[in-house]
Formats: structure tokens, C-alpha cells, sequence
């Protein structure tokens, strides 16, 4: 049997929190890849390179594994029906639900969150009861058909989860292998609590203005709602 995964495509997403996942899921037994946008024109992502849909939101067909990545484009996306409407519409009939970094926020405005324990990124977590869900820490957090991934390089970690439930810990395995995933940074771990204070600190100031933004985008929605 063919198994159906759809990453959904909007302007300005993190393209590691889709290519990521994307290399790992796309490995599976019989894996068919979609990815699902608006329209045909290419989507640019945060890396300077777009990506080609093979499917736009009104012909994309319902699938086993929906995936929402993050970026800086989540906060546009928010107030986007044509978007919004097609994850709520690929959740409610997916086999599994999943987001990546602030993908969750996606998610949550397509109602998939309320209820549910979900994880983003580290500067994003504190504003996921915004839409319904129940921050927790982790690489990935599951919460039943859900699966969410922290910030950007947790989509590997959230890949192989996914592929260890679809296929079994020994194809995952074989495929973290294959890929050669044994991550060893050149100055140690990279998570923020392993940060000396000055680096948080510098951190915590990068992303002021998104977080702003994103809490911005949240309170519009809403309004909408």
C-alpha cells in the first residue's frame, strides 16, 4: 500500500523544517510525496531558494501523514483561509497530524491543537495556549494521531519518530543510518539551556520582534475566529 505524506507550502517557510522531515519520510516503504500549495508558482522559502508544489490546496488529495512546517511565514499564514482551511480540512482525514517548529501555530489555527500536548520552538512554546494547546518540552511530543517537532533540526528527530511508528523502529533505524544521523556539534549541544547567559541573552533578543509578531498574528485570529 501506498503511504501518502503532504507537506503544506506557504511563502517564507523554514525550509529545513520541511526538507528534513521530507528526506527521512521519503524513505519510507512505498512513501508518495506531495506537497501542497495554493497554487503552482514556485513558494520561496527562508533560504534564499523556492520550492515546486506538485499539488495545489483544491486537487491535493487527503493522505496518511499531513505535515505543517514553521517560519517566518506562520505569522501571514495564520490569517490565510485558503491555507488554514486546507490543513483543517487534510487533518481532519490524515492518519497522523504533524508540525514542525512553528508549524504548531498552523495547526492550532486550523483547531488540530485544541485539547493537545504540543511543542514549537523554544522562543514560540509560551504562546501555544493561544490556540488550544497545552505547552510541553521536547524534541517531539506526542498526543495520540499528533506529532509535533520543536524548532527546525527537531524535524529529524520527529521524522524518524513518525517512521519508527509507520514502519517500525528497525526501518527507521535503517534509514537514520543511511543518512548517517549522529548529530556531534563542534562546540557541544546546541539547546538553549545549554547556553551560557550572555548567549541566551542575545537569543532571547533576536527574537524578540518575531515572537511580537507571531503574538501579534495570534490576537488577529481571534478577532476572526
Amino acid at each position: 500500500m501506498t503511504l501518502s505524506v503532504t507537506f503544506v507550502l506557504f511563502p517564507e517557510l523554514t525550509q529545513l523544517d520541511l526538507t528534513a522531515p521530507a528526506q527521512v519520510l521519503s524513505r519510507l516503504p512505498d512513501a508518495a510525496m506531495h506537497y501542497a500549495s495554493a497554487n503552482e508558482a514556485p513558494v520561496p522559502t527562508d533560504s534564499g531558494f523556492s520550492i515546486l508544489p506538485t499539488a495545489t490546496f483544491e486537487d491535493a488529495a487527503s493522505c496518511d501523514i499531513v505535515c505543517v512546517p514553521g517560519g517566518p511565514g506562520v505569522a501571514a499564514a495564520l490569517t490565510d483561509e485558503a491555507t488554514v482551511a486546507f490543513i483543517n480540512r487534510a487533518s481532519r482525514n490524515a492518519r497522523y497530524v504533524t508540525s514542525v517548529c512553528t508549524g504548531a501555530f498552523l495547526l492550532g489555527a486550523a483547531g488540530a491543537l485544541s485539547g493537545k500536548r504540543a511543542t514549537t520552538h523554544w522562543a514560540y512554546r509560551h504562546l501555544l495556549p493561544s490556540v488550544g494547546a497545552t505547552p510541553a518540552e521536547g524534541r517531539v511530543v506526542r498526543d495520540g494521531n499528533l506529532f509535533t517537532g520543536g524548532g527546525v533540526t527537531a524535524g529529524l528527530d520527529f521524522a524518524l519518530t513518525v517512521a519508527a511508528e509507520m514502519a517500525g523502529e528497525d526501518t527507521a533505524r535503517m534509514i537514520g543510518t543511511a543518512i548517517e544521523y549522529t548529530p556531534a556539534p563542534p562546540f557541544g549541544p546546541c539547546g538553549y539551556d545549554a547556553q551560557p547567559q550572555a548567549i541566551r541573552s542575545a537569543l532571547d533578543a533576536r527574537y524578540e520582534t518575531s515572537v511580537v509578531r507571531m503574538a501579534g498574528a495570534l490576537d488577529t485570529l481571534k478577532t476572526l475566529r
